[in-house]
């Protein structure tokens, strides 16, 4: 659900070469944030399946008349139609979607690539196909901008949230295992290694257990792939659907 506290509309100014980008920074970034990912007074609306489903004809409506009683305001006083479209646009760019102009790669070459030499497939499920320690990557671009995606790539350690890292257990009979956990309680640790193996781990047989920043998937593709493999790979990500194929019809 969009939520904004009380904002100060853009009233006018100098226009940017991408208006949207202008009237969001100065009318919603405030709660939503800059990147639209949630901030301290509203949630993410650029990346959230539920405001992704939305047609650009129920996200205008929003912008335009807000949401009674969920202190999101309307704009329709201070924005003008294609003010109210630009916002829409550049919420459709926030989450990966109508970034303008053609994707360098091909998708084919970059398939290949996946479940081939780069291995991502070893570890990642995209529409069923994989390796189930990473995260399924189905309709991963609908989600993330290309350029978030070739970040992802070559920086996976970027902002990585301990909580998902890679776990190092040592048992007291002096065996390793490292991977990432799948259960965790009081008194048990339940962990997935590389291998697709579990392993359940009582804590009271554990000499050190080590959560890190850091993840488990290699970080030298930028040395192990060229530029136009990199390409190819952020174009099948970003090209291929998730679980729900259909789109949603737009308002042109």
């Amino acid at each position: 659900m969009l939520v904004a506290a009380s904002l100060t509309p853009l009233m006018g100014g100098t226009q940017t070469a991408d208006p949207g980008q202008q009237i969001f920074s100065s009318t919603c970034a405030a709660c939503h944030g800059l990147d639209g990912r949630g901030g301290e007074h509203a949630p993410n609306i650029a990346t959230d399946p539920t405001v992704q489903r939305m047609t650009d004809r129920e996200l205008t409506g929003i912008v335009r008349y807000g949401i009674q009683g969920k202190g999101m305001p309307g704009f329709a006083s201070s924005l003008q139609q294609n003010g109210i479209r630009a916002v829409v646009k550049y919420l459709r760019i926030l989450g990966g979607q109508g970034t303008g102009g053609p994707l360098p790669g091909d998708a084919s070459r970059g398939k290949a690539l996946y479940f081939g030499p780069a291995r991502c497939g070893e570890c990642h499920t995209i529409q069923g196909e994989g390796g189930f320690l990473g995260a399924d990557l189905s309709g991963y671009g609908r989600t993330h901008s290309p350029a978030a995606t070739r970040e992802a790539i070559l920086d996976p350690n970027k902002n990585t949230d301990p909580r998902h890292g890679t776990v190092t257990a040592v048992t007291r009979t002096g065996k390793t295992f490292t991977g990432v956990v799948r259960n965790e309680d009081n008194f048990t640790l339940q962990m997935q290694t590389p291998d697709g193996c579990f392993h359940l781990l009582e804590k009271r047989d554990l000499a050190r257990l080590e959560h890190q920043s850091k993840s488990l998937m290699p970080s030298n593709y930028g040395t192990k792939l060229s530029t136009a493999q990199v390409d190819d790979l952020v174009k099948f990500l970003s090209v291929t659907p998730g679980p729900q194929t259909s789109e949603p019809d737009r308002e042109e």
